[in-house]
């Protein structure tokens, strides 16, 4: 997406435990995790602006982060199929050495049509689940099908609230080209 908008950045391999006390508080997971991330890359960098993301699917009180194997990927896709479920992704900007920070969150509602048990057993096969929050990338060619409606920011479901991402960004005085 950055690339889409003419934002120059270097990916960073970064891990971190994805344990979080704010399960209940979908908002502050999201911006808690993406800080976490941010945290770990600035320590990689002499200088410049970290720029990371987390994305959730909560719905029920619950949240969806990646499925664990295929099963869970059922248990997930069942579980939205027929209904709206809300997807969060906070984002985290810090300045580095500054350490100016800027954490955001976007949320987007998704309504899922009833899925058929074959189609779900189809795109679980494609592998593509697995690294997505929810068991589901609405770009993806499959699951994109199973989306009926969208209320909110469509790139928000994909990974980055872009609009919120480059006002922020802009705050820091940095252009998108």
């Amino acid at each position: 997406m950055l690339d889409m908008v003419g934002i120059k950045f270097t990916l960073l391999d970064v891990e971190v435990d994805e344990d979080n006390h704010f399960a209940d508080n979908p908002e502050e997971y999201v911006m808690s995790l993406s800080e976490k991330k941010a945290r770990e890359a600035a320590s990689q960098i002499e200088g410049g602006i970290v720029a990371t993301a987390d994305t959730i699917v909560y719905i029920d009180g619950t949240i969806l982060n990646k499925p664990t194997d295929a099963a869970d990927a059922r248990r997930m896709l069942k579980l939205l199929s027929g209904r709206t479920h809300t997807v969060y992704t906070g984002f985290t900007l810090l300045e580095i050495p500054g350490g100016r920070i800027v954490r955001e969150c976007g949320a987007t509602g998704v309504t899922f049509r009833t899925l058929e048990e074959e189609e779900i057993a189809e795109y679980i096969e494609t592998g593509a689940p697995f690294d997505k929050a929810g068991a589901y990338g609405i770009q993806d060619d499959l699951s994109a099908l199973f989306v009926e409606r969208i209320d909110g920011d469509f790139y928000n479901v994909v990974g980055l609230p872009l609009p919120k991402f480059y006002l922020a960004l802009k705050r820091f005085g940095m252009p998108a080209k």
